[in-house]
């Protein structure tokens, strides 16, 4: 058996743990109170897209372990898809724009940011999978290409997974992290906060992932639904 933290990419260190115990839960759930939206992944369709992206980010893109990948997303399901599938697939993710980046995945509002990297692909984020109208030559349209993936990835090396962290100190990390936030395995963790940098995505997602609980992230938040989102989704820990 693998060493955990040495041998394995963090995607299968957080999600190895999850598929073999309860495959079928819920392990994220996203709102966005500004239109109404609830989008709710197991951790088998977390994987599944994550997979997608993995494929496409070594069979399209052509990156393999230690590759660099700009990700300029805000906190959203895709968002959590797309961190896994870069980390199957051995890739170093960044949260800045990052010139030297060998792939930069974006919001449209945001291709600016990624200029001088060789590969953009840009993401609409619409919960439907549309694509993203009128893009500029040259930039790949992200659920369109993804789409035609396989949805199992068979990985090949980690690298450095966050921002010059390995596996094995983001883990680190994300355990102490969630030890100090209180959050356990079975926890719903209902948070609004961004994943903006190295410490609000540890904090905010992979702490969760890392012990065995389920995030029900929340965008633009109605304080008014609050409580009657922690009684319908089971909430027992909260974060911001």
């Amino acid at each position: 058996m693998r060493d955990l933290d040495q041998a394995l990419t963090l995607t299968e260190a957080v999600l190895d743990p999850i598929l073999a115990r309860e495959p079928a839960g819920p392990r994220v759930t996203y709102y966005d109170d500004a239109n109404g939206a609830r989008i709710e992944l197991s951790g088998l369709t977390l994987a599944n897209w994550a997979a997608k992206t993995g494929n496409l980010i070594r069979d399209e893109f052509g990156l393999s372990p230690g590759a660099r990948v700009a990700v300029l997303l805000p906190a959203h399901w895709q968002t959590a898809a797309v961190l896994l599938g870069c980390w199957w697939a051995g890739t170093e993710v960044v949260l800045r724009p990052d010139p030297d980046a060998d792939l930069a995945l974006v919001t449209p509002d945001r291709i600016d940011d990624a200029d001088g990297v060789a590969e953009v692909a840009a993401l609409s984020l619409d919960p439907m999978g549309m694509p993203v109208r009128d893009l500029p030559v040259g930039i790949t349209d992200f659920a369109t290409a993804v789409r035609v993936h396989g949805d199992q990835f068979h990985p090949r090396g980690a690298g450095v997974a966050l921002d010059g962290l390995p596996v094995s100190e983001v883990l680190a990390e994300a355990r102490k992290s969630a030890l100090r936030q209180g959050f356990a395995e079975g926890d719903r963790v209902l948070s609004s906060t961004p994943w903006e940098t190295p410490a609000e995505l540890i904090d905010g997602l992979i702490s969760v992932l890392a012990v065995g609980a389920s995030l029900v992230q929340v965008v633009n938040p109605d304080p008014a639904a609050k409580e009657r989102r922690i009684a319908s989704e089971r909430v027992t820990a909260q974060r911001g």
